[in-house]
């Protein structure tokens, strides 16, 4: 296989625990291309001291797994983003006795932005469809887990997709009113909404098994219709930053979390942009492309990134198991 790192935004490496790890790479259906992956799981391996992959981290490659009916948890990059770019995230789902699954979104992964928003709407959904596929019929260790508990994770565009595979219907009517209304919504002004809205294909149908959704920054959520969102099968966890200037809390994430009831929740964090749901950035990215650093590893003065992404994926991981591990 061939992995691509140029768009990686580095975190800082911490000793791993009872955590497994693997690439994969899902073969090409008649539909789809294939798709490359990274697998974190529990094991009882011992663990190295010195970290052994592109994303920082001491992990065992190839160990054997740990624990039979294991849920598996999906996880959905942001447009351009990569499979390691919540690495810290899924080696906790490992480490709480879960299958974490990231693969790279064909053609919308490390810097390879040609598929565009009209695709990527109906495209990403699908690429985790046939990623739980894999998973839970073909994998080699799938006898290890339960293809009933299925969760998933996303991130911006990836927060979209999630919910979308968790069955929430895209509007194409409510994306065009919302830009009537609010044009200077991050996607409308680009003309992201406007692309969608002319060549969007046939939406999915949701994952089967999937139980809990968990959205940060989710972009199009206006694209969904609050009072749909709030009975679909699985619970939702949605995150959003008051500071996000991508992803607008008021357009696309308000609404929604006004609407969920028990136990699905809504998280609205003070003082975080649209990119305080992802790892802090290597100091060194800084001098390397200052462009990136701009865009993506600043943050508003007085927060603290590092500190809320630990309390950030505590929450998600508690959020998960809650949905995935504990009752029928």
């Amino acid at each position: 296989m061939t992995f691509r790192f140029v768009f990686a935004l580095s975190m800082t490496a911490a000793p791993a625990l009872a955590s497994g790890f693997q690439f994969v790479e899902i073969p090409a259906t008649a539909t789809q291309p294939p798709i490359e992956a990274a697998v974190w799981y529990p094991t009882d391996a011992p663990m190295p001291v010195a970290p052994n992959t592109p994303f920082g981290q001491a992990l065992t490659h190839g160990a054997p797994v740990a624990g039979e009916g294991l849920p598996i948890v999906v996880i959905s990059h942001g447009d351009g983003g990569w499979f390691g770019g919540h690495a810290e995230l899924a080696r906790d789902i490992a480490r709480s006795g879960m299958v974490a699954v990231a693969p790279n979104h064909p053609g919308n992964s490390d810097g390879d932005e040609t598929a565009q928003p009209e695709r990527w709407v109906t495209e990403r959904p699908r690429h985790l469809a046939r990623v739980v596929e894999h998973m839970t019929a073909d994998w080699a260790q799938a006898p290890h887990v339960d293809a009933d508990r299925i969760g998933a994770f996303g991130f911006s565009a990836g927060g979209h997709s999630v919910l979308a595979a968790g069955g929430a219907r895209v509007s194409l009517s409510r994306i065009a009113a919302h830009c009537t209304e609010a044009p200077e919504e991050f996607v409308c002004r680009t003309g992201m909404a406007e692309a969608v809205v002319a060549g969007a294909g046939d939406f999915p149908e949701p994952i089967p098994g999937l139980r809990a959704v968990v959205a940060a920054a989710p972009g199009f959520g206006f694209s969904f219709d609050p009072g749909q969102v709030a009975v679909l099968d699985a619970a939702v966890q949605l995150w959003g930053g008051t500071e996000d200037e991508r992803v607008s809390y008021a357009g696309n994430i308000a609404p929604i979390a006004a609407a969920l009831t028990a136990p699905s929740e809504a998280h609205q964090i003070a003082d975080a942009g649209h990119f305080a749901f992802r790892p802090p950035c290597d100091p060194a990215l800084e001098e390397a492309n200052p462009r990136i650093w701009k865009l993506a590893c600043t943050d508003p003065d007085g927060f603290d990134r590092a500190a809320f992404q630990r309390r950030f994926n505590a929450a998600v991981v508690a959020f998960l198991t809650a949905q995935l591990t504990e009752g029928d």
